[in-house]
This record gives C-alpha cells, structure tokens and sequence, in this order.
C-alpha cells in the first residue's frame, strides 16, 4: 500500500507537536498509522508480529510561499501551468 503525506519541518515552532507534521495532502488531517496497519492485518483479533517498512522518497519541495500558506493552515497547491512550475523552482 503507497501512502502520500505532506510532510512539513518547523525547527522554530511554537510547540513541539508542530516541528514536524504529516498530513493528508487533500483533507489535511493527520494520518492514523497505526489504522493504516491494522487493516493490513486482517479482521481477527489477537497479537500480531509484524514487519514494517517505511521508504521516504521525495517528490517536491513546496516554495517558501506555498509554505507559508501551508503553516498558515491552508493546504499547498500545486502550480497549474508548465510555467508556474518553472517560476516555483
């Protein structure tokens, strides 16, 4: 199962809960993993030994203006345009 979050790093933030924080890039909640793992482990109950992995990889780095938006509480969109991408980097 691949799971895309936005992540986002704030050494400097107010309270610690904040300097670093996933979220749903479309409803910007905060993932549930530990769900995320027990639907993975079928519907019966009991003790599971279980193995995983996690592999970050990078996909984009938002603009300082698409951060500030994002630590504002607004969710960071992505450019529309070839051009807007080009502006962005």
């Amino acid at each position: 199962m691949i799971k895309h979050y936005i992540l986002s790093l704030d050494p400097n933030a107010k309270h610690p809960w904040d300097r670093c924080v996933l979220r749903d890039p479309i409803t910007g909640e905060r993932p549930e993993l530990l769900e995320a793992i027990a639907e993975n482990t079928g519907s019966q109950a009991g003790s599971y030994l279980i193995a995983v992995n996690l592999e970050v990889t990078v996909l984009e780095k938002a603009s300082n203006a698409l951060q500030k938006k994002s630590s504002e509480g607004a969710i960071a969109s992505f450019p529309a345009t070839q051009s807007e991408v080009v502006k962005a980097s």
